[in-house]
């Protein structure tokens, strides 16, 4: 998988929240880049293909597209 990646990712532990029409799932952005993120969940059912990912602590909002979900974790591309 790493050698798809178009930049490399680094290792976080923060807050976020998955946003999409009126619903909301919290969530915990395991490793980040400028391309996309992976993001640990409660479950990846339920979760849209499309979303915003509201980073808590630094306030800011990213539009996401799901590339792939796994167990509990799910692989999302910037838009």
């Amino acid at each position: 998988m790493d050698g798809q990646r178009i930049a490399s990712r680094r290792r976080v532990l923060k807050a976020g929240s998955i946003k999409f029409g009126g619903g909301a799932f919290e969530c915990t952005i395991r490793n980040i880049s400028d391309a996309g993120a992976a993001l640990q969940v409660t479950t990846p059912l339920y979760i849209p293909d499309r979303f915003t990912l509201v980073l808590e602590n630094e306030q800011q909002k990213r539009a996401c597209r799901v590339i792939w979900r796994r167990q509990k974790r799910i692989g999302v591309t910037f838009d």
